[in-house]
């Protein structure tokens, strides 16, 4: 689903991506670790065109990003990004925060769009919050919008880049619940992460990143890997999980 091949990505004088390899196979979750500053969200951003890596290849399924007649803009649909700092809109509710891309983007009707926004806040365990503005709401239930924001889009894949590091320590395992359960559902995922214990128990393998490289990638535990992963009771994302192409 995602192939990264000798990533290299400076800003000015600075090499911050020093030739980084990475594959994540259709429904596998990555968890990547390491220091900070040592290239882990330079890495993510490149991975859906936020950053131009410098060299290398990038793969989301077989379209490159390096190509130069490759729509960005429409493979960022293909793969769902949920920011460190939530990045919600504002001066929208959170349900029109999670609207605003299938109508804008796809052109799903309105209704429609509202209709799914609401069985994606009942999924992430905020529907009685879909015309809260975001100043009313907790980091955590904002961080929870921004992942069924990025849901509603129907993504292949998602990344997420230090999802809980902007929380409180009472709100951070509201938002693993969720990632966990989005994970549980076969979502392909790659998850920058402090959380050792989370990236312990939901990835499929964690890689080490440290001074601009993956220096190891693994299984975190051998024995946690022979049971299938169970998503909770009525937590289901069949329909808004896009198909690999």
């Amino acid at each position: 689903m995602i192939s990264a091949r000798d990533v290299h990505k400076s800003f000015g004088s600075l090499e911050v991506l020093k030739g980084v390899d990475l594959t994540v196979a259709t429904g596998e979750v990555v968890c990547v670790i390491g220091a900070s500053g040592s290239g882990k969200s330079t890495f993510l951003r490149c991975l859906n065109g936020l950053e131009r890596a410098n060299s290398g290849e990038i793969l989301i399924g077989d379209i490159s990003l390096m190509a130069r007649e490759t729509d960005i803009n429409k493979l960022r649909q293909r793969v769902g990004m949920v920011f460190q700092h939530f990045n919600l809109f504002n001066h929208l509710s959170a349900l029109d925060n999670i609207t605003l891309g299938p109508i804008r983007l796809k052109s799903v009707p309105k209704a429609q769009a509202e209709s799914d926004a609401r069985k994606l806040m009942a999924l992430v365990g905020l529907d009685d919050r879909a015309d809260a503005m975001p100043r009313m709401l907790s980091g955590g239930q904002k961080q929870r919008v921004a992942i069924a924001r990025a849901l509603a889009m129907k993504p292949e894949a998602m990344l997420f880049d230090e999802p809980t590091s902007a929380l409180d320590p009472e709100m951070v395992r509201e938002v693993l619940d969720v990632i966990r359960n989005v994970a549980r559902n076969g979502m392909t995922m790659v998850i920058v992460t402090h959380e050792m214990g989370f990236a312990r128990e939901i990835a499929d393998r964690v890689a080490f990143m440290h001074a601009g490289m993956i220096h190891e990638i693994g299984p975190p535990r051998p024995d946690l890997r022979s049971a299938p992963r169970k998503a909770d009771a009525g937590f289901s994302l069949k329909n808004f999980v896009g198909t690999a192409r």
